[in-house]
């Protein structure tokens, strides 16, 4: 059998206002997760065979998955860092149209 791997990641969630947050953090305190802001965990994370297959399985037996989970995992893999929703996917982020554009000139063709 293969030797187990160990990867240091960084866990981002967001399981909804009724998310089965008691799971997860049972989870990461098994793990030694470090705190590193709201709603990010860094750990270092042993596994066989492929990093975010083997964290989706454990996670997905561990804690109630719905609609509104979502999970993104950082990690670094052949000497870049990548990240990817193993739960979920992007949303519009709260800050979507709040920076102000600079003018880019006047609009023409409209309404002709």
């Amino acid at each position: 059998m293969k030797d187990k791997t160990k990867n240091f990641v960084w866990i981002s969630f967001d399981l909804g206002v009724q998310g089965d947050y008691e799971s997860l953090y049972r989870w990461l305190d098994a793990h030694d997760a470090k705190e590193c802001g709201e709603s990010l965990a860094g750990l270092w994370y042993e596994h066989r065979g492929n990093l975010l297959e083997n964290l989706k399985q454990e996670l997905g037996e561990t804690l109630e998955v719905n609609g509104k989970t979502r999970i993104y995992v950082i990690r670094k893999e052949s000497g870049k860092m990548k990240g990817r929703f193993i739960f979920g996917r992007r949303s519009r982020p709260p800050w979507s149209g709040l920076a102000l554009k600079q003018d880019e000139g006047e609009d023409e063709d409209y309404g002709t």
